[in-house]
């Protein structure tokens, strides 16, 4: 067995680098083309049925909105019912002709079965399923004293992902569907402060990795990783140390200092019409992929990049804190 090992460890390198090199240029090519064709075959999204959640706001509202404008039926979920029925409203004015809404949380089974059940109901079928619900967190982890206190992140996160496509799979299956996932950019792009949110999106990644192998082409799975967008947890909507949601709008400041933050209405528009045409993954913006392959190629030289932001940005977010709390002291006196 040893020596199978040792014949292989010798062999199997060489010959896959070689492959690589071979094969690299024909697929390049196949890919620049196989693009070019499906940019003429976008899916028509007139009268199909779309579930998204994490609906009411941010990116998810945007995405409904999307949709709307291509003709589609929605269903929408979220846990707030007022926020969910005012896109809901808009996405009707946009031109979806037919748009339910759902009040659930994601990270509990029954309620995702649920509102796909709902959707089926009252509409007889599912072409689209987008798993956008999530939730950030950020600490230090050697800071956090009850890790417990995380555990909401991976329930929505991962698990509210993985309850959503269970029930949604059969109904996919039968209409040759679609299931776009927003695993974010930090499923593999890591920074100080967000160990939890980017273990949860990484196990995200690697379940759709995982099931595109398993379903092959009877439904089609787009990965997508965004940057910093336009949405409540860039105005610093998060989980803290204690395990409570809070706001902190430091953190927009401290990162619209230092990297680019996209509008929601434009990440949108990129994400359906990757979706609409069949694309394996969506990154945006796309100078992230130049990342990406540093990570592959080089990862030290990334970490230490990721580490240099990322400690510049908290240390600007302790600033802002520091002066606002300065100028509180002062009102107080």
């Amino acid at each position: 067995m040893e020596a199978s090992h040792l014949l292989m460890n010798l062999l199997l390198p060489p010959i896959i680098i070689i492959t690589i090199l071979l094969v690299f240029p024909i697929y390049f090519f196949y890919t620049i083309v196989h693009s070019f064709i499906r940019s003429f075959t976008m899916e028509d999204m007139t009268q199909k049925v779309v579930l998204i959640t994490g609906a009411s706001s941010g990116i998810g509202e945007c995405l409904a909105y999307e949709y709307a404008k291509r003709g589609a039926r929605l269903a929408l979920v979220a846990r707030r019912e007022t926020m969910l029925k005012e896109v809901a409203k808009k996405a009707r004015a946009m031109g979806s002709p037919d748009v339910i809404i759902s009040c659930a949380d994601v990270a509990n089974s029954d309620h995702c079965k649920r509102f796909v059940e709902e959707t089926i109901s009252h509409f007889g079928r599912l072409d689209h399923l987008v798993n956008n619900a999530g939730i950030s967190s950020s600490f230090y982890f050697e800071e956090a004293s009850n890790l417990t206190n995380a555990v909401p992140v991976m329930n929505v996160n991962y698990w509210g992902s993985v309850y959503a496509t269970h029930f949604s799979l059969p109904h996919l299956k039968k209409t040759k569907g679609k299931i776009a996932a927003n695993a974010s950019s930090s499923a593999w792009l890591y920074g100080p402060h967000m160990s939890m949110y980017s273990a949860s999106k990484a196990a995200m990644m690697s379940f759709y990795e995982t099931l595109r192998v398993e379903l092959g082409p009877t439904v089609t799975i787009t990965t997508i990783s965004l940057g910093f967008v336009e949405s409540e947890m860039i105005e610093g909507k998060h989980i803290g140390l204690d395990g409570k949601v809070v706001v902190d709008p430091s953190r927009k400041d401290a990162v619209a200092h230092f990297f680019p933050i996209m509008k929601a209405k434009e990440s949108a528009r990129l994400i359906v019409d990757g979706v609409c045409r069949g694309d394996r993954d969506v990154t945006d913006p796309s100078w992230l992929r130049a990342l990406y392959l540093c990570k592959v190629v080089a990862p030290e030289v990334l970490e230490w990049v990721m580490r240099f932001f990322f400690i510049a940005v908290i240390r600007r977010m302790e600033s802002f804190e520091k002066r606002k709390n300065g100028i509180e002291a002062k009102k107080v006196f």
